[in-house]
């Protein structure tokens, strides 16, 4: 289970470092701060999956989840939050290491 974990978040952080190249880029062409929504990150690419989550979502959840939670997330930076995911699936996957010593347990 751990490194399923770890799996899913060096392939977040491999998201989130593209999406934050591509907001750099925009942002250098564009002259000023550019940074794109996951909704508009996802809607360009993967259309589809976005809707097929929205039905999803109304169809096994209420209607307030997807109003207030997955809404709010889907306007955040994209970069932003594959990052937030990754660091969530790196807690997942950590492992402290054992002491060592005399004492260790």
């Amino acid at each position: 289970m751990r490194f399923v974990a770890r799996v899913l978040s060096l392939i977040f952080l491999v998201f989130a470092v593209l999406t934050g190249l591509v907001d750099a880029i925009q942002s250098v062409a564009a002259g000023h701060l550019v940074l794109l929504p996951l909704i508009e990150t996802w809607t360009e690419n993967s259309p589809d999956t976005l809707a097929f989550l929205q039905d999803l979502s109304n169809q096994y959840l209420p209607a307030v989840v997807w109003d207030t939670g997955v809404s709010w997330v889907l306007a955040q930076p994209s970069c932003a939050v594959f990052l937030a995911f990754s660091l969530l699936f790196y807690l997942a996957g950590y492992r402290r290491a054992k002491p060592a010593g005399r004492f260790a347990v």
